[in-house]
């Protein structure tokens, strides 16, 4: 999760999150390189006298035309790759369902027979020792690691959004409207969200937590919350 002073992305802990802080930095040292040149020409032009060659030279206007179009091409391909990536979902290993209701969450697994629970936000009275305060949740959600989940989102209300950083995962829950969302854990490790769309009163108080567990212990878990 994300730490004090902190400017930049939290730890990416599924591909997705790691290719699009890939592109992130790409596309910040295109912005640079731009910038760079830009002041170089201002500097140029302010400190030098321009002659009548350089202001009507049709190589310059060549090249500052298509100069734009390559650095748009540049930041376009890596972007539509990632786009398609996002929305590529091919038979998951586990379907979950998470419906948003003011101001908390429902959570159904699909593939078996009857596991589904409400997920309230632990109240700061009740916030065990070490914990985070308007993070934690009474219930997590608890998924296989490095298997392809993935995430039904709607609502039962009003607009919501289950979104969480770390994973690359940003859904919005729309009442009467199903969308989907994958990711994919590529370590253990315990992941914090919020929903991310202004829902009401109580919209800050609806935490996200997922929790990537090793298969066995899943399995244990889910055999134990369905019996």
């Amino acid at each position: 999760m994300a730490n004090h002073t902190q400017f930049g992305f939290q730890d990416a802990s599924s591909p997705i999150m790691e290719e699009l802080m890939e592109f992130h930095d790409h596309a910040l040292m295109v912005a640079l390189a731009i910038c760079c040149l830009v002041l170089y020409l201002l500097t140029l032009m302010l400190t030098e006298k321009l002659s009548s060659n350089t202001v009507d030279a049709q190589e310059v206007e060549l090249v500052w035309t298509i100069l734009p179009a390559i650095v748009l091409i540049m930041l376009a391909l890596p972007s539509l790759q990632i786009l398609y990536m996002m929305d590529e979902i091919d038979e998951p290993d586990l379907t979950l369902k998470a419906i948003g209701h003011q101001w908390y969450w429902t959570y159904e697994y699909t593939d078996f027979k009857d596991l589904s629970f409400d997920s309230y936000m632990l109240p700061t009275t009740d916030l065990p020792l070490g914990h985070f305060r308007l993070l934690e949740v009474d219930h997590r959600i608890v998924v296989p690691m490095e298997s392809h989940i993935r995430v039904i989102v709607t609502a039962d209300d009003v607009l919501h959004s289950w979104a969480i950083p770390s994973l690359g995962v940003k859904t919005d829950a729309i009442p009467g409207r199903l969308n989907q969302t994958s990711f994919i854990t590529t370590r253990p490790g315990i992941f914090y969200g919020q929903c991310s769309e202004i829902c009401g009163a109580n919209h800050s108080f609806m935490p996200i937590v997922v929790e990537s567990t090793p298969l066995t212990y899943f399995e244990n878990w889910s055999s134990l919350l369905s019996s």
